[in-house]
């Protein structure tokens, strides 16, 4: 099983996230919106499928990484999140919460060995 089929996502903590966000709009020329930016990308393997990659300056005071004290947090794309979490168990990895659900794919957050809070995430196919 592959574990990790690219980054999902960037997320970092920020003085002022909205106007980090101008700043890379201006200067860098994403376009941004009220999350941050999302890079539609297409598959390797099979162009006909496309992915997203998710951009996001968040607010200094987020609890959204808690436990971790870093200030930032990565989500990884994975494949089979329930098999991967049932492993993960397994190998004594700090699972955080449950498998949520929504439109665009399934969540889990878990906690790599130096306290860095990791977002897993199984997109719902393109």
């Amino acid at each position: 099983m592959k574990k990790v089929t690219g980054i999902g996502g960037i997320f970092f903590k920020c003085n002022d996230p909205a106007k980090v966000r101008e700043w890379y709009k201006a200067h860098r020329g994403i376009d941004v919106n009220e999350y941050g930016a999302t890079f539609e990308w297409r598959e390797a393997d099979d162009s006909s499928k496309t992915g997203q990659t998710q951009w996001s300056p968040f607010a200094e005071n987020t609890t959204y990484f808690h436990p971790s004290s870093k200030d930032f947090m990565i989500n990884y794309r994975v494949e089979n999140l329930e098999e991967l979490v049932e492993e993960l168990k397994k190998e004594g990895v700090t699972l955080l919460d449950n498998i949520e659900s929504y439109d665009y794919g399934k969540f889990v957050h878990i906690m790599d060995i130096e306290g860095n809070k990791i977002e897993l995430w199984e997109p719902k196919e393109q």
